[in-house]
């Protein structure tokens, strides 16, 4: 089974946001970059997929040459190889689109992609990919088994899970459950070092036209100042909550 899982480059949740060029920009000076952590997930499950039933494991990225120790760090957890399309990747469509043509140039059964990057969060690319290739696609995704040619998966629901099944090829939109948060690996130095020697393929990009575009960014508002009452004033409390945060 050859497994193509899809890697999105996105800033560490605690890094420091900017926006520049009148917040039309995201700012990358003093970002810390990693796997995605939905992609993450999924990366986990394919090594599961390698390790018991011999799946061969890609990984693939959408970016310029900055996203390449992302790539690695893949490779160092245990994918066999690596592929960037060198093109920027800021629209999910063209995203889908550059997708396509490497999973039909590399005839995939599988291609695990998170459901959406914490970046943009625009949640299109999967279903996009599954679209563009006429694979079959389950989003939502937290559990997944391979049998020969046939998939069961979970995905969650409103108000519950739902238990499908289906053929390869497949794509899925996965997440959180996919895997335990237990069960992520960190790459060792053993691995760190046989990364370097594993092929990371640079190809260039179709042709794809935006469809989307980004206006500007705008930051959340600043949270309100924190008002400290006396344990002992409960008359003031309660009537801060009152008139104030009009919450009683």
């Amino acid at each position: 089974m050859k497994i193509l899982v899809c890697i999105s480059h996105v800033p560490d949740t605690t890094s420091k946001i900017n926006f520049t060029e009148g917040d039309t920009k995201f700012d990358t000076n003093g970002v810390q970059f990693v796997i995605n952590p939905n992609d993450e997930f999924g990366l986990t499950r394919a090594m599961w997929f390698k390790e018991k039933q011999g799946a061969n494991v890609t990984v693939v990225n959408v970016g310029g040459a900055e996203t390449e120790p992302t790539l690695r760090k893949a490779l160092a957890i245990g994918a066999d190889a690596a592929i960037r399309v060198n093109a920027i990747a800021e629209d999910g469509f063209s995203v889908a689109k550059q997708l396509a043509k490497v999973v039909e140039d590399g005839s995939y059964d599988l291609v695990i992609a998170g459901r959406e990057s914490i970046d943009y969060n625009g949640g299109m690319v999967p279903g996009m990919l599954a679209g563009l290739t006429g694979a079959n696609f389950v989003n939502n995704c937290i559990a997944l088994e391979i049998d020969g040619t046939s998939a069961t998966a979970t995905r969650e629901i409103d108000g519950g899970k739902e238990t499908v099944s289906t053929s390869l090829p497949l794509v899925i939109g996965g997440q959180k459950g996919l895997v335990e948060e237990s069960e992520l690996r960190i790459p060792n130095m053993r691995g760190i070092m046989m990364a370097r020697k594993k092929p990371l393929s640079v190809v260039e990009p179709v042709a794809a036209d935006a469809a989307t575009n980004s206006l500007s960014f705008e930051k959340p508002a600043p949270k309100g100042t924190v008002k400290l009452v006396a344990a002992d004033n409960l008359d003031e409390l309660i009537d801060l909550l009152h008139k104030e945060a009009k919450v009683i």
